[in-house]
């Protein structure tokens, strides 16, 4: 018979108690492993995760700086920015777009509804654009220079991603008015001419910038980090030119070139109390808004030079008069014809008998001999000496770019023609703004003061005035005033700038016509000016006028005189300037008048 087998009841079910805790055992493992994890998640690694996620959702714009006006002396615009949009888009939201009809039924999906959409109001082809909204591309630039109206438009649209950042256009609301001196911004927004380069800095201001989240359509997230930092905007730079007077003077320059056929001209109008300069008109002016379609962008004003003529002869005569060397009756012979000890041979414009006439007359009738014998009682470097405080050899340091120095050899290096050819406004050569401020430094009682055409800076902590500088007594007053009356005589009826009269004012001014290279190796050509002084009794304004390598006319009592005369006119009547009060008294012109 079999033996039966006993099995052990515990081994075979096992105790409850060890079930349990073995299962508690390994619930405690699990927790500990999720919470070790948790722990590892929100403590640890929490911080850095998070800004992880934000810094996913977060994109910083540039706040671009709003670039500062330019305006004239009356506050007109002459430089300014005008608001624009960049419209860019996020590609990775651009999918979600879904536009409806009125009746509620989807007409379009993602890339391809939304170019169908924005092609038209952008003007761009449907196809091509379908094409760059496809992609990954957080930040593509779609369109540049959008109008607050277009982009209104495509505000409308609600497109998922589509979002635009403020820029600004530079416009230039007048045209080629005062062009030259404002100049024009690159494509970048910089200065690249004129002023607008010159003062670039003070123009451009500082960018802002400010930092958003962004959500998973495209859309701000209100309650995620907002920081920014705002853009202080640029300076408004006010100058002391009139923009009337300046396009006034443009105009007729424009035209006096048109009728002679000259290279170009200029015209220069300063107050001569302050040395501001309140016209600085070229022909052919450039526009800022199409700077290339005109075949001169500087200013001709500034950046060229001519020999000054017989407007040099004013500089010999005031400085004899400072050096006591003449009087404005002194008796100076001027013969047609004159050689000088070292076999120079000059003669003046027009052949006459020898004669005698005051130092007046020589003006008057702008005698190159005459004003040979009356430099000749002065050394050369008495000479140069003055030039040089005038201002000739030397800018102004107006600002403008480009601005020349002219060309005053040092008295040393004069050969023997030379010597004498200065003393009539040849052999040198200077900038139209420096010859019209000689006459305003007579003008000014014979102190010469700092030009300038920039009054002064407007930026957001206030207004700043530009300091041009100290001003220069050169000579006396006394040779001032004797040198205004003698120039009067210029502008009456026996003197060669007869055409620079104006009815009801006392005029003072000297004419230039001066020999230049023609190209071809003789010096056929010229150079025609005029420079004068407004009101005579009580100087206000200088005008100076060259027009450059005219094919006819020629003189610059002919074709500089008359632009004077308008000019000044205009411009005595646009300042409010009362007619004189009292008459001429010139000095007598020939010995035997007095």
């Amino acid at each position: 018979m079999a033996q039966s087998r006993r099995v052990n009841p515990v081994m075979a079910v096992g105790t409850p108690e060890r079930r349990q805790a073995v299962l508690l055992a390994m619930l405690l493992v699990v927790v500990l492993a999720f919470a070790a994890r948790l722990v590892w998640v929100q403590v640890i690694e929490g911080p850095r995760l998070a800004a992880a996620a934000q810094a996913d959702r977060s994109y910083t714009y540039t706040d671009h700086a709003a670039r500062g006006s330019i305006v004239d002396s009356n506050g007109t615009v002459l430089a300014t920015s005008v608001q624009t949009y960049r419209v860019v888009a996020d590609l990775m939201s651009i999918p979600a777009y879904t536009p409806q009809d009125s009746e509620g039924e989807v007409t379009g999906y993602g890339a391809a509804a939304a170019a169908r959409d924005l092609a038209p109001i952008l003007g761009l082809d449907r196809n091509r654009l379908g094409a760059e909204l496809v992609g990954e591309d957080r930040y593509h630039i779609i369109a540049r220079e959008v109008t607050p109206e277009v982009w209104q438009e495509i505000a409308a649209l609600n497109v998922p991603g589509i979002s635009a950042e403020e820029t600004a256009e530079r416009s230039y609301p007048n045209g080629s008015t005062a062009g030259q001196i404002v100049g024009w911004v690159n494509d970048e927004g910089d200065g690249a001419a004129g002023l607008e380069s010159s003062l670039n800095s003070r123009l451009l201001g500082t960018d802002g910038e400010f930092t958003v989240e962004i959500g998973a359509t495209g859309q701000v997230i209100p309650t995620g980090q907002n920081v920014s930092t705002p853009a202080v905007p640029g300076c408004d730079v006010h100058l002391t030119i009139d923009a009337d007077l300046n396009w006034y003077a443009q105009r007729t320059i424009d035209e006096t070139v048109d009728t002679y056929g000259a290279d170009w001209g200029a015209v220069v109008v300063i107050d001569t109390r302050t040395g501001q300069i309140l016209a600085l008109a070229d022909s052919d002016a450039v526009d800022p808004n199409d700077p290339g379609a005109s075949r001169y962008s500087g200013s001709h004003a500034v950046q060229d030079v001519y020999d000054p003529g017989s407007t040099g002869k004013v500089l010999t005569v005031l400085s004899a008069l400072e050096e006591g060397e003449v009087t404005p009756t002194t008796a100076i012979e001027d013969p047609y014809r004159l050689t000088t000890e070292n076999g120079q041979t000059f003669h003046d414009h027009t052949e006459h008998p020898d004669q005698m006439l005051t130092t007046t007359g020589v003006l008057a009738y702008s005698a190159n001999t005459g004003t040979v014998n009356i430099g000749s009682r002065m050394s050369d470097a008495t000479r140069y000496e003055y030039m040089q405080r005038l201002g000739w050899g030397t800018r102004t340091g107006v600002g403008l770019p480009g601005e020349t120095a002219g060309l005053l050899h040092h008295y040393e290096d004069w050969d023997g023609a030379m010597r004498y050819t200065t003393m009539f406004g040849q052999g040198v050569s200077v900038n139209l703004l420096q010859n019209t401020s000689v006459f305003s430094t007579i003008a000014n009682d014979g102190v010469r003061m700092p030009l300038s055409i920039v009054d002064g800076y407007d930026c957001s902590d206030g207004y700043e005035e530009v300091d041009p500088g100290e001003p220069v007594q050169v000579v006396s007053e006394e040779s001032s005033e004797q040198m205004i009356r003698m120039l009067e005589s210029v502008v009456g009826e026996e003197g060669t700038g007869e055409r620079a009269a104006i009815d009801g004012y006392r005029t003072a001014g000297k004419t230039g016509t001066a020999q230049i290279p023609d190209g071809h190796g003789g010096i056929s050509d010229v150079a025609a000016s005029f420079v004068g002084i407004a009101p005579a009794d009580d100087p206000q304004i200088a005008v100076g006028v060259v027009v450059y390598r005219p094919d006819s006319g020629f003189f610059g009592g002919t074709i500089a005189a008359p632009v004077f005369q308008d000019v000044t006119s205009f411009a005595l009547q646009s300042l409010g300037v009362p007619p004189s009060s009292e008459p001429a008294d010139p000095y007598p012109l020939r010995p035997d008048d007095q």
